[in-house]
């Protein structure tokens, strides 16, 4: 009687047997003996093609799977149209929005890419190499060696590069922010991994190194808020004050395009500081991220007219 279980190949070899324990198909793990175990020039040649296609074809599936998921993040994961009805101030412009999206996504599909790039063809390299019979042993281990001399010589470098990615992974800050980091203060006009570049209020460009960066304020997220401190002469009437404060910023905070910019109504808070010259009464009101400036100098000068107009000075103050 014939034996129905299909015979393995003679001279099975380690790759041999894991084709015969895959497909369990006799002629395959015999072609794999004959092309891709053997030592002849034709086995070599057949073997680095492959190699060499198989890396070619990963890589290219591998930059196209990067590339969409980061194209997906510029894009945004809701609807065009359920993200302009749910859109508030909050969010600030949507081209400012848009381009923050797109180079957070550039940038670490740029980053994806080359690390997959260097761990594929690297993989490719070394395997070729072996192919070839080269003692890879002594390679690796002066390989780790400069790789560690290298990291150390430019660990500010890799710092830089670290601090760079958690940053766009937190969405720290982004482009047409207005962020403080300590050593320089402005508008956010590129960000790299390595890099941040901001133009202050002179329209000076500062270059900051992202591992330097101790700490960030960011004046742009979310809302800003507008606080003015109005001093006064000692003997005026305090709730006659609080009363013309409160009416002209509020006044203020219903006309356009004021209505879009002011979130909250305006609030008097009261008497901040007392001094011998003056009473401080502090003026607050809620406003969009990076619009506190605009909203502040016209809430000053409206502040001056009506104090002018009701026969109230505002008083030298000297700060304690």
């Amino acid at each position: 009687m014939t034996d129905p279980t299909p015979k393995q190949p003679d001279h099975i070899t380690t790759g041999c047997r894991l084709t015969w324990n895959l497909t369990h198909n006799g002629d395959l793990a015999h072609w794999y003996h004959v092309w891709l175990d053997g030592s002849s020039p034709i086995t070599w040649t057949v073997k680095l093609i492959l190699t060499i296609v198989i890396a070619y074809v990963l890589r290219r599936l591998t930059h196209k799977l990067i590339t969409k998921v980061t194209m997906r993040m510029a894009e945004g994961t809701m609807p065009e149209r359920l993200r302009e009805k749910t859109r508030t101030i909050f969010d600030g412009s949507p081209v400012l929005v848009s381009e923050r999206r797109r180079q957070r996504a550039e940038t670490m599909g740029s980053v994806l890419r080359s690390i997959s790039s260097v761990i594929i063809l690297g993989a490719a390299t070394l395997t070729v190499l072996g192919y070839f019979g080269l003692n890879l042993t002594p390679f690796l281990a002066s390989a780790s060696i400069i790789g560690v001399a290298i990291a150390f010589g430019a660990q500010n470098l890799v710092k830089d590069f670290l601090t760079g990615m958690f940053m766009l992974l937190e969405d720290q800050y982004g482009v047409g922010d207005v962020i403080d980091v300590g050593s320089a203060k402005g508008t956010v006009e590129a960000v790299t991994l390595r890099t941040t570049r901001l133009r202050d209020a002179d329209g000076v460009v500062w270059y900051v190194p992202n591992g330097e960066i101790k700490r960030v304020g960011n004046e742009s997220q979310n809302w800003a808020r507008v606080v003015l401190d109005v001093p006064v002469e000692y003997d005026v009437d305090l709730d006659k004050v609080r009363t013309l404060l409160s009416e002209t910023a509020s006044a203020m905070a219903a006309e356009p395009p004021w209505d879009e910019i002011i979130l909250e109504d305006p609030t008097v808070w009261g008497v901040q500081a007392l001094s011998n010259e003056a009473v401080v009464v502090r003026v607050v009101c809620k406003t969009a991220p990076g619009q506190q400036g605009d909203a502040a100098r016209e809430l000053r000068e409206r502040l001056k007219k009506a104090l002018d107009s009701a026969g109230l000075s505002i008083a030298a103050f000297t700060a304690a």
